[in-house]
């Protein structure tokens, strides 16, 4: 006999939430506190994102209120069945051209709906085989993050190693029980590339604009001319967090960063407007192409802001984001395999600290070691 699954009440789940939303634990540590999925927390924690400006707005308080009132009059209903009728057509266009693949898959309502499955996804614009892959329970155990870890320190040493090589020295550390093919998925979940670093953490969304490079034989020769932005994965014994940073490509200077325990876009987004309130506005922000960055969410935040033009890495071309890949690099090589953080406080920590150093401390041999403050604030004090 199957056990019945556990149905949390609307305060459970928006305590998960919240402290999901505080960011002090990996998705691992809470979903293993409440017994619950990780990706249930991540369609609770969309769903309450997407609602979130519902709370303020009155008008919407009240048509609830007369639905409640006239619930039982049959004219109310039918008025109100058109009203949703409208804005389910509304939101079937919307979804279809704006939203990625895992934005459509965190709409999904997989229990407690009043809508099918395959409704749902007629609605959103969704195949029911890509929904129905998400009830896929993925268990990252600590032998997953061990492995991964000691991959991703051998490949930052020595980006020129492939399958062959990387198997070598995973052999030499002790992990004799993987082989060729699960040490190609794990590369590919990685996104390591061969010859250079290159932490592709998500594949894009076919149906979303990809915007051309337009670094290409740009000669760049001034502080926020060019951003890059990107996000490479940090193994804790609890779990996986991530962090997403933004640099400026003449002086190297780090313009913002944040860490996060999920890959939703609004963690990029974030990052994104703490840079920019922080620090003028650059001329081009690049990316790679990965979903977080041809999201809705991070496309419409870019085009707030006038004059910024979006340019994205061509395809499997990781070396078209150098310049923060190789600060990653550092950033792993220099504090995060020395110090190996065990949770999400000491990650914060840790990086802070680092950001600090290599900003204000660390000379550069490409700026004559000067450092990334002299060369931002001085070019832009000489352009003034």
């Amino acid at each position: 006999m199957m056990n019945k699954r556990k149905k949390y009440t609307p305060e459970e789940k928006a305590n998960i939430v919240l402290e999901t939303l505080r960011e002090e634990s990996t998705l691992a540590e809470i979903a293993n506190k409440y017994d619950v999925s990780q990706q249930l927390i991540s369609r609770w924690r969309s769903e309450f994102l997407a609602n979130m400006p519902s709370v303020f707005d009155k008008k919407a308080s009240e048509t609830e209120k007369l639905k409640q009132e006239f619930e039982v009059e049959k004219a109310a209903l039918e008025r109100k069945v058109g009203e949703l009728t409208i804005n389910l057509d509304w939101l079937k266009k919307k979804t279809g051209s704006g939203f990625g693949i895992e934005e459509k898959k965190a709409l999904v309502e997989h229990e407690n709906s009043t809508l099918t499955i395959k409704r749902q996804c007629e609605l959103i614009g969704l195949s029911r085989s890509t929904a129905y892959y998400r009830n896929v329970e993925i268990v990252v155990s600590k032998d997953d993050i061990d492995i991964k870890n000691a991959i991703d320190r051998i490949h930052y040493k020595e980006p020129s190693y492939g399958v062959r090589r990387i198997l070598r020295d995973l052999s030499k550390l002790g992990f004799n029980n993987i082989g060729k093919r699960l040490l190609r998925r794990y590369m590919e979940e990685m996104g390591v590339h061969v010859f250079y670093p290159g932490p592709n953490l998500s594949k894009r969304d076919k149906q979303s604009k990809i915007y051309p490079y337009l670094l290409r034989n740009l000669e760049i020769n001034r502080p926020n001319q060019v951003w890059s932005i990107d996000i490479t994965y940090i193994g804790t014994p609890e779990g996986f967090v991530y962090m997403a940073a933004i640099i400026d490509w003449h002086s190297r200077f780090i313009l913002g960063w944040s860490i996060s325990n999920t890959m939703q876009s609004d963690f990029i987004v974030r990052t994104v407007e703490l840079a920019i309130s922080a620090y003028e506005k650059p001329e081009i922000i690049n990316s790679d192409q990965g979903s977080q960055f041809t999201s809705k969410a991070y496309l419409d935040c870019i085009k707030s802001y006038d004059s910024i033009r979006i340019s994205m890495d061509g395809k499997g071309r990781a070396t078209d984001n150098i310049r923060i890949e190789r600060f990653f690099r550092s950033f792993k090589w220099e504090r995060l395999y020395l110090l190996r953080p065990e949770t999400v406080r000491e990650v914060k920590e840790m990086t802070t600290e680092y950001m600090a150093h290599y900003n204000l401390e660390r000379g550069h041999q490409g700026l004559e070691y000067a450092t990334p403050y002299e060369i931002y604030y001085n070019s832009n004090t000489l352009a003034a």
